[in-house]
């Protein structure tokens, strides 16, 4: 049951990651599960310690966390950030 909540969340934080950094029309629902749960590994291993990561501020680290990570591979993909 946890595995599928991770999925749900992974996949919102994701594509809200993705509609701020203006990636949406070029990503799918994969996409953007995957970039919500490794975006919310690398927020919560980066950017919780710093921030609080209890409550809200986690989900806060990990949309932080994903923006990172959409940042970076835009940054590998087109050679600039968004």
């Amino acid at each position: 049951m946890n595995l599928i909540i991770w999925l749900i969340i992974g996949g919102i934080i994701g594509w809200l990651a993705s509609l701020v950094m203006k990636t949406d029309g070029q990503q799918g629902i994969i996409l953007n599960v995957v970039v919500g749960i490794v975006g919310s590994w690398l927020g919560g291993w980066l950017i919780a310690p710093l921030i609080g990561g209890a409550g809200v501020m986690a989900y806060v680290s990990a949309f932080l966390g994903a923006i990172i990570l959409l940042a970076i591979v835009n940054l590998f993909r087109r050679g600039r950030v968004r």
